[in-house]
């Protein structure tokens, strides 16, 4: 499926060892830190220029347009060095799975299939008119299985690198 990682082919600054799924997992929830400050500039500009009045205004438009920028954020640092501020701080670094940096073709497909970690459970929530706790319990157990794929991988990957032919790897101090 992947091909192991040769050191030729890492940056040079590259260790080319997978990380901890902890660590992974902690470089997650900074990211969610950042994205919050990026999404409220996003959602403002939205609100500002569609002279948006009510929340449910627009509010599918919203959606998308959060999903873009978001989108954006992630593929414009995965092509451009590799690492998000988050990732730089953990010292974690995604590539594609033959070492070499990552294409926006590829970043864009990691970028969609990251999104697997939330929309499965949510999708529940109004297909089966679940209750917000259940699908609270529900997107937690999913949480964990997910995040389960990284730590039962032989290389310490989650399932949506797998699946984008992307890897993370740790970068030496």
């Amino acid at each position: 499926m992947s091909q192991p990682l040769s050191t030729s082919t890492l940056p040079a600054d590259s260790s080319g060892t997978a990380p901890t799924v902890r660590r992974r997992l902690a470089t997650l929830l900074y990211e969610a830190v950042i994205l919050f400050g990026v999404v409220f500039i996003a959602g403002y500009l939205f609100s500002t220029l569609t002279q948006q009045r009510n929340g449910l205004t627009h509010h599918n438009l919203l959606a998308a347009w959060i999903g873009l920028v978001v989108g954006l954020y992630f593929v414009w640092f995965w092509t451009h060095s590799g690492q998000t501020l988050p990732m730089k701080t953990w010292r974690l670094r995604v590539i594609a799975a033959n070492g070499g940096p990552l294409s926006t073709p590829r970043a864009i497909v990691r970028y969609v299939l990251a999104w697997l970690w939330f929309l499965p459970p949510l999708a529940l929530h109004p297909l089966l008119g679940l209750a917000v706790p259940q699908t609270l319990v529900i997107a937690a157990i999913w949480f964990v299985l997910w995040a389960a794929t990284g730590r039962f991988d032989s290389q310490r990957q989650f399932l949506h690198d797998r699946l984008a032919g992307t890897r993370v790897v740790s970068v030496a101090r």
